[in-house]
């Protein structure tokens, strides 16, 4: 079997990185990352445009600028190797890594405790089942940026985007400055799915239409496509008979939505949760088997990367500490459960000990609303609330939940919108 590591991290993306070097910061000896791309720095590789790091970092960067200072913190530590082109095809509970490489073929690496931080990635067009042929034309947001930014091609001159998400809203602006044509932004919803300040920067200020509750019925073309069929849909997303129109483009740009990527953690065994479709953690960011931690995207889906480095270095920490064994017994479990207008809440348990924890809770609602009170109870108690000028479903909500809040806890945590008249 060779080494065992104290911590072995599967993704080396922002997540893995930050845990990474977490793990180094609290006396992790051996620390390996695979990464299965030529590079590490994940998804942030082909986002050159600006708006990370301004919490983490407290300074404006590009999607690579952020890579780069995650990749800076960890590269001259001889404590950390980072494997890239690798991929790793199995994690046992055991805490063994199957992986392959070109340069080393097949590997089994063993670790005494793994944090999984494999992103997440996009949702296809056969996800929403869209009528039509199959022409060339047709890719999702993150693919067309790819092409775009990272290989020097552009996919198409008009273009139609479907949903609202954060890398349809960039790729609006981006499409338009590269000289094309964006027809129109159709979002299924009665909301943008995107930031507040990708809605004004990318469709506003470029005259870029956004149609709320609209979606697209049927693609033409049958060797390239060569328009699309759009109508309104009522309140149950189903589209409303006569109100469909026909847009001209050549082609179609999916922003559907993220998945968390979860193959491993479910062939693990690990408990996954129905509405994030990532692990089930508790506040150290530890799953439901021992020793095996997740964070970042894989969890949830973020909208701020700084969040990611956030939670990350949560997991790193924990990894090492639990890998050294210095990670204190906790006494007892209780639920963090999601109330009214709350859709998801991380982590969803808090494992604590009698001197209580800080925990950050990170959530999301199910519907925009205005001037609203966050209210967090157990038992029946207030135990903290914040007033909400604004809440969004695609603008992540962070709380922390000071040391003093949680200690005696014995009853369920819920989490709740108090919406005011």
């Amino acid at each position: 079997m060779g080494e065992i590591y104290d911590v072995i991290i599967v993704g080396g993306g922002p997540a893995g990185l930050a845990a990474a070097y977490s793990a180094w910061q609290n006396g992790a000896k051996s620390i390996l990352v695979l990464e299965r791309d030529r590079e590490p720095g994940g998804i942030l590789q082909q986002c050159i445009h600006n708006g990370f790091g301004l919490h983490h970092f407290k300074e404006e960067l590009t999607g690579p600028g952020y890579a780069q200072r995650c990749y800076d913190l960890v590269k001259d530590k001889p404590e950390i190797s980072i494997m890239v082109d690798t991929m790793v095809l199995e994690v046992r509970p055991d805490k063994t890594v199957c992986a392959v490489s070109p340069e080393r073929g097949r590997m089994e690496l063993r670790g005494k405790t793994i944090v999984l931080t494999m992103g997440c990635r996009e949702r296809t067009r056969g996800a929403i089942r869209i009528p039509g042929e199959r022409p060339a034309g047709i890719y999702t947001a993150g693919a067309a940026q790819r092409m775009v930014n990272m290989e020097g091609y552009l996919p198409g001159h008009k273009i139609v985007i479907l949903g609202s998400g954060d890398i349809g809203l960039i790729m609006a602006r981006r499409m338009t400055l590269e000289g094309c044509k964006v027809q129109g932004v159709f979002e299924i919803c009665p909301f943008s799915n995107g930031l507040t300040r990708n809605l004004v920067q990318c469709l506003d200020d470029y005259g870029i239409p956004l149609y709320l509750s609209h979606t697209i019925t049927q693609i033409q073309g049958k060797e390239r496509v060569t328009g699309i069929t759009a109508a309104r849909v009522d309140e149950h997303m189903c589209p409303v008979p006569g109100t469909d129109f026909a847009v001209d483009c050549d082609t179609v740009l999916l922003s559907v939505g993220l998945i968390p990527e979860n193959e491993l953690s479910r062939s693990l065994g690990i408990e996954l949760h129905p509405l994030t479709n990532g692990p089930v953690v508790d506040q150290h960011r530890a799953t439901s088997l021992p020793g095996i931690f997740a964070a970042g995207n894989v969890v949830h889906v973020h909208d701020l990367v700084d969040f990611v480095s956030d939670e990350a270095a949560i997991a790193g920490k924990y990894a090492a500490l639990t890998a050294a064994g210095k990670v204190a017994v906790a006494e007892r479990t209780l639920p963090v459960v999601t109330g009214n207008a709350v859709r998801t809440c991380v982590p969803q348990r808090l494992r604590l000990t009698d001197e209580g924890e800080s925990v950050r809770l990170f959530m999301r609602v199910t519907k925009p609303m205005r001037r609203v009170k966050l209210v967090i109870r157990s038992g029946g108690n207030l135990i903290l609330s914040k007033n909400l000028l604004a809440a969004k479903p695609s603008e992540m909500i962070a709380v922390d939940l000071p040391a003093g809040k949680t200690v005696g806890l014995r009853d369920d945590l819920v989490v709740a919108i108090d919406e005011e008249e």
